[in-house]
């Protein structure tokens, strides 16, 4: 998709805001494709990326609950544009926690049980390191007394 005229952010002035009447440059963006430090790096970083948007997470509860769904359903209890619906979607298929598949005209969007299981995995190596801490600390105050 090629950009708006003047979106590049090349040469692009912003208003300040801040009450003063100045301007500042704006930032420049590069051609379509986020800087390195903003891209997460793995896939657990990736899926935490994609539920930290309440509308995603509102997405991802839809599938969950109805499963198989098209994008315009999708889209119809969203106070957003079916553009954007298709932006959020794009995220969570980033991150493995959504798969879409076009079948004509309609492009249906299922959940992908993957994601969710690294996201288990994670929380579940995290809880087995925090659980043998504790063990140790009760060994300890056992000890003591």
């Amino acid at each position: 998709m090629a950009p708006a005229a003047g979106s590049s952010g090349e040469g692009a002035v912003v208003t300040d805001r801040s009450g003063s009447g100045g301007h500042r440059p704006a930032a420049r963006l590069s051609k379509g494709r986020p800087s390195e430090s903003a891209r997460p790096a793995s896939g657990v970083d990736r899926v935490f990326h994609a539920l930290g948007d309440p509308t995603r997470r509102a997405i991802v509860e839809k599938l969950s609950s109805e499963g198989p769904v098209s994008v315009s359903q999708l889209a119809a209890p969203l106070l957003i544009t079916l553009a954007a619906v298709v932006q959020h979607l794009q995220v969570l298929e980033v991150s493995g926690l959504v798969r879409t598949e076009k079948v004509g005209r309609v492009r249906t969007c299922r959940m992908e049980p993957a994601g969710l299981m690294l996201i288990e995995q994670w929380v579940s190596e995290r809880r087995s390191l925090w659980q043998r801490r504790f063990d140790r600390l009760g060994d300890l105050l056992a000890e003591e007394e």
